[in-house]
């Protein structure tokens, strides 16, 4: 893949265009709340779309440039992205800023881009979430505790039983500090977007959590981080993403089972055991239903795998 044009390699743009990319830019990180992490993904969006339009244009763009673009001008950037390699995923995600920085333009009066109303998004596939059953949870938890150290055994088990007993995503469980310990019967998470959701909390996670606390070496102040790593840092989550390779392998597991597909099989088992949508929804923090819908999906698709592989008609 070549690259359209990188965030380095973008031509400056007039004066106006960098004072609006800098009041979106403030905009998204205090009243969006975006991470570092999303705000630079966001940035490197954008500019790689400006940086295309310096080439498509002729010269470096400017806001009146920006707000007089045709329906061809976006789909030619679109047709680029394809040339180039780029996954529909990502180039969707890339549209979506772009409509982003368009309406923030929009609202703050620095001018009106109709044409982007004309573009569609790339057709995505919907993917469902790749779980795992049951058994191959149960047995991850239980395989995790047998680590030659035990402190960071007692940890591991401690941060993937928040994954599966809670359904966090590895930066929310990372992101708790000491003080959230001792767990209660439920807590407090911080998710996207700095949303605050309270989940509850199974006895063996809180549990987990105890045991791995009374063997860690490492003490720390109640804003520290929970999660420590061998040095006493704030762990990482490729520390974690190593483990569940290592799990994989010693569990005969697919390249499917990541820290985040337990969350997945948090919502996927909770929904095969009668779980509320609506409830599961809040749970995991989602912002929209129809993202927590996916997991209809996924009991759907076992459920027919289980009809194919027992009724008697489905041998037939």
């Amino acid at each position: 893949m070549t690259g359209i044009v990188s965030a380095d390699a973008e031509a400056p743009a007039d004066g106006q265009l960098h004072e609006a990319r800098r009041a979106w830019a403030v905009w998204l990180e205090g009243e969006r709340r975006l991470s570092p992490h999303t705000l630079a993904a966001y940035r490197d969006d954008l500019a790689g779309f400006l940086g295309f339009l310096g080439e498509h244009l002729g010269g470096p763009p400017s806001l009146g440039d920006l707000t007089s673009l045709r329906p061809a001008d976006f789909r030619a950037w679109l047709a680029r992205r394809a040339r180039d390699g780029y996954a529909r995923s990502s180039t969707a995600r890339a549209l979506s800023v772009v409509r982003n920085f368009v309406r923030f333009l929009d609202r703050r009066g620095y001018g009106h881009t109709p044409a982007l109303t004309a573009v569609r998004s790339p057709r995505l596939p919907h993917a469902i979430p790749k779980a795992l059953t049951p058994g191959a949870a149960a047995a991850v938890l239980e395989e995790t505790g047998n680590a030659d150290e035990p402190w960071i055994a007692a940890r591991d088990l401690a941060l993937l039983s928040l994954l599966y007993g809670a359904g966090l995503r590895i930066g929310e469980a990372l992101g708790l500090p000491r003080s959230a310990a001792p767990l209660g019967e439920a807590l407090a998470v911080l998710g996207k977007g700095r949303k605050e959701r309270r989940v509850p909390v199974l006895p063996a996670v809180r549990e987990a959590v105890t045991d791995y606390l009374g063997l860690s070496p490492w003490g720390g102040t109640p804003d520290g981080p929970l999660f420590r790593g061998a040095r006493g840092g704030a762990l990482q989550p490729a520390v974690a993403q190593r483990r569940m390779r290592d799990l994989r392998r010693r569990l005969g597991l697919p390249e499917t089972a990541t820290p985040h597909a337990l969350r997945h099989s948090f919502a996927t088992h909770l929904l095969a055991a009668g779980g509320d949508l609506r409830a599961i929804q809040e749970l995991l923090g989602h912002a929209s239903l129809s993202t927590t819908q996916r997991y209809t999906a996924v009991d759907t698709a076992q459920l027919i795998e289980t009809y194919n592989r027992a009724h008697p008609r489905a041998r037939t």
